[in-house]
């Protein structure tokens, strides 16, 4: 995390990183915190934690009840306007259903955050998998086919500003590579155009991505099959499930470039 007096921007706004910070204090296992807890986990003086627990209060963010603090469903807002705004969910769920359908498993989009990859869209099917994935989902890229997906179309540059970059999901993947493995498993990806993984950001999850590609061709998500590595074989996973994303993948693409090409103004479903 970018610690805010490490940025000297001078029309960066103070306020706002620390509302934001706030709001991030609200995490996996912590539903509900105290003044105190939250002014710890924000960095916080308490005094300035309480005036922005209040102004959320005011606002419908935050809930205060006996002494603590829980965030409420109006923060959801603030990650849908993502979605709404780039339209991904309204692009993709039509083909990610009919992908899903046919062959029987999870189907998600992802983008890059950092060196994370976030969930931006999926269609889920009932399944006992390692980890509960919803949009705004993260997870370390290296370690899923999404985000090899993803890394493998950054420059070198961008690569190493990205790996550089310290995790945010609170998930641990089992692999660990080092450097050298990183840029092997990538160059593989860009010669053959698609990734997958075997159990490596946790036991029995399996599975294979396509890049989404805008109308200038660049790599704007990558789209997925998640399966069980006990109930799918690697074969099945290439050979029957694989052909079926890469045209998916290329469906979404279209539509992503035929949204792209329409007039700022134009009035969109």
């Amino acid at each position: 995390m970018v610690k805010v007096r490490e940025i000297e921007n001078p029309d960066f706004i103070e306020a706002i990183a620390r509302g934001v910070d706030v709001l991030k204090a609200f995490g996996p296992g912590k539903p509900r915190m105290t003044l105190s807890e939250v002014a710890a986990a924000s960095s916080l003086a308490r005094p300035t934690a309480r005036r922005i627990l209040i102004t959320f209060t005011e606002l419908g963010y935050v809930r205060a009840d006996d002494g603590g603090f829980t965030l409420t469903p109006r923060v959801l807002e603030l990650g849908m306007a993502y979605i709404a705004s780039s339209n991904i969910w309204e692009l993709s769920q039509p083909h990610l259903q009919d992908l899903s359908e046919r062959v029987g498993e999870s189907c998600s989009i992802a983008q890059l955050d950092g060196s994370d990859i976030v969930y931006v869209a999926r269609v889920a099917v009932p399944k006992l998998v390692a980890f509960s994935v919803s949009i705004g989902t993260r997870f370390p890229a290296v370690a899923t086919s999404l985000g090899k997906v993803l890394l493998a179309a950054l420059t070198a540059d961008e690569l190493d500003a990205v790996l550089a970059t310290e995790s945010r999901s609170v998930a641990r993947a089992v692999w660990s590579p080092d450097r050298a493995e990183i840029d092997e498993t990538l160059r593989e990806v860009r010669e053959r155009g698609w990734a997958m993984t075997d159990q490596q950001l946790a036991p029995s999850i399996r599975s294979v991505a396509a890049p989404v590609r805008g109308a200038d061709g660049t790599v704007v998500a990558a789209v997925n099959v998640n399966t069980h590595a006990f109930e799918t074989s690697l074969e099945t996973l290439v050979d029957e499930y694989l052909p079926q994303l890469l045209r998916t993948a290329t469906d979404i693409g279209e539509d992503w470039a035929r949204w792209d090409s329409l007039p700022t103004k134009a009035i969109r479903p």
